[in-house]
């Protein structure tokens, strides 16, 4: 995993993050709206600033979602093994129902399935989170029948096999 590398979509492009962006992510997963899927409970400042200015690279890789207008949303990577890992993402309220979600993972997929050699992609949204596992659908990302490690809806996405011309997972 490379740090500061910038992934583009057709209405998103995803920056890393880094400490300048403190008072916006606080702001954001200090908002209840916000965070309602992202564990639901508002985080404090020193939470924002541990995990999501990119302190855990190259662990975790951690992006602002843009789009034409400026800061949109959060999204994370992290390896969880030889074959890949998983992705996270959230967007303000305001900017869900636009395309921007599905957008955005599609340039993580692109990054990870192409230059990171990623053979699967797992998310896990709440199976309550209709909106979001549609988005995730969109994207690409399929139900694997099993519950995540956390009883959400588990999903992946294969990214290998549209390079090897099997139908797209």
């Amino acid at each position: 995993m490379s740090s500061g590398v910038v992934l583009e979509g057709a209405l998103t492009r995803l920056v890393p993050t880094g400490e300048g962006d403190l008072e916006l992510l606080a702001g954001w997963f200090a908002d209840p709206g916000f965070v309602e899927h992202w564990g639901g409970v508002p985080l404090s400042r020193a939470e924002v600033a541990a995990k999501y200015l990119g302190r855990r690279r190259p662990r975790v890789e951690s992006f602002l979602v843009l789009d034409g207008s400026g800061p949109v949303g959060y999204a994370q990577y992290w390896r969880a093994g030889p074959e890949g890992g998983g992705i996270d993402l959230v967007l303000r309220p305001q900017d869900r129902g636009r395309g921007l979600g599905p957008d955005a993972a599609r340039a993580l997929l692109a990054h990870l399935g192409g230059e990171s050699g990623w053979r699967r992609v797992t998310v896990d949204p709440a199976a309550a989170n209709v909106r979001a596992v549609r988005a995730w659908e969109k994207a690409g990302f399929r139900k694997t029948g099993e519950p995540s490690v956390d009883g959400n809806l588990l999903m992946e996405h294969r990214p290998a096999e549209r390079r090897t011309g099997a139908p797209p997972a």
